[in-house]
């Protein structure tokens, strides 16, 4: 109850709803855990900081009141005991070469490779998670994680929550643009580059 209150007013401040947000129902417990772990970052993760960081493994994360679009998917994942750092890490030992040479690397990484947007892109096709890109709301369910080429041309990712927008015609996003972690009705506000479900 407490944590809906705080979501509430946090969500009322940061002008995502007018009124208390309407949600769709979840009944699959891996599912709210997934979007709980996405939603409690928010009033937590107050900075974007995209700064390289040697971390722990496996459970290596920065401090919560920073982070990049990544970390929101990266500790949402871990609420239901899948740490990205690990699986990421261990996939592109396996291959990769099939992961993205951006950098300039010629090994991995466990620092940074899983907080980077092309890896995990990678990761979640090649664990055959990827689904179609669309502009159908519908298409969109709680706890998928959307990509996205912003403005500027970066990549960008976030999850989709199970909160509504004003409209009721689209379903809000957690992720970390620039101001810490918020849930906004950006969905469709730039080019959707990949959808992935991890759980059908």
């Amino acid at each position: 109850m407490m944590r809906n209150m705080f979501l509430f007013l946090v969500l009322l401040l940061t002008g995502a709803c007018q009124g208390e947000p309407a949600t769709v129902p979840v009944t699959d417990p891996q599912i709210q855990l997934l979007i709980q772990g996405a939603t409690e970052q928010i009033g937590k993760t107050l900075f974007y900081d995209s700064s390289y960081r040697r971390l722990d493994y496996p459970g290596g994360d920065i401090p919560i009141e920073r982070g990049v679009c990544t970390d929101v998917v990266i500790r949402a994942f871990r609420h239901v005991d899948l740490d990205l750092q690990v699986r990421v890490h261990q996939d592109m030992r396996k291959a990769f070469s099939k992961y993205p040479r951006r950098w300039g690397l010629k090994t991995t990484d466990r620092n940074i490779d899983h907080r980077r947007v092309p890896n995990l892109q990678t990761f979640f096709k090649r664990q055959g998670k990827a689904l179609p890109i669309t502009q159908n709301s519908a298409d969109y369910r709680a706890g998928d994680v959307v990509t996205w080429n912003v403005s500027n041309g970066l990549a960008h990712i976030g999850m989709v929550s199970n909160y509504k927008s004003s409209d009721g015609q689209r379903l809000l996003i957690v992720h970390n643009i620039g101001a810490g972690a918020q849930m906004e009705d950006v969905l469709f506000e730039f080019e959707i580059t990949g959808h992935y479900r991890y759980f059908p």
